[in-house]
């Protein structure tokens, strides 16, 4: 078992569990979480996204596909004194209630490997994972003026992430270089009336989407 510290906040490790990594710690620097919000955050992993929300106010439902996720993410938060409803789930298929802020560190890596534990980086041959369906189930999961945010990274096929994101207004929160890869944190919020064609010719998620 290994222990993290972020601040205030001390996170139990567990090895089937995707631990707090740099794009969690520029996740967590990129969010505005006000008091009374209600909060998903999809894909928890450890919690510390969820608990670093909680601790600020917000009323904070979390979830994994990976039911270790789910108990991993219960004991932190209960470590930390946070208030913080976990269940298992993939994407919205076991989550109830409207939101004013989804969060999703997404598996952007485009990899296809098997087990519980992948599935915490692996999104396919195009990166794109399970956005699609967060993308689809999202607009009735927000409250009015409600918002996603999101992690996407470079290695993503850009093509296909414009396409998707070609409904909803996006704005950059932040960005940072890690190692191969550009990792940027989105917020994503549905866009009204008409839609525009993203962006072609593109080729990392900053340029295309500052087009946006």
């Amino acid at each position: 078992m290994a222990v993290k510290i972020d601040g205030s906040i001390r996170i139990e490790g567990d090895g089937e569990v995707y631990p707090p990594s740099e794009d969690t710690y520029l996740l967590i620097e990129s969010l505005e979480v006000r008091p009374g919000e209600s909060v998903l955050e999809i894909g928890c992993g450890s919690g510390i996204v969820s608990i670093h929300c909680a601790k600020r106010g917000a009323a904070v439902t979390c979830g994994d596909v990976n039911p270790r996720a789910v108990a991993l993410a219960a004991r932190n938060a209960e470590a930390n004194g946070a208030s913080v409803r976990a269940v298992e789930t993939d994407v919205f298929s076991n989550v109830e209630g409207s939101f004013d802020l989804i969060i999703f560190n997404l598996p952007y890596l485009p990899v296809e490997e098997e087990g519980l534990l992948a599935r915490s980086w692996s999104g396919g041959a195009d990166g794109a994972g399970p956005l699609p369906a967060l993308l689809e189930g999202a607009p009735s999961r927000l409250r009015p003026g409600g918002r996603l945010a999101i992690v996407v990274s470079s290695l993503m096929d850009g093509g296909r992430l414009g396409s998707l994101l070609s409904g909803w207004d996006a704005k950059v929160l932040s960005e940072a270089r890690f190692f191969f890869e550009t990792v940027s944190v989105l917020e994503l919020r549905p866009r009204t009336g008409s839609c525009r064609s993203p962006p072609t010719g593109a080729r990392s998620p900053s340029s295309r989407l500052s087009s946006l």
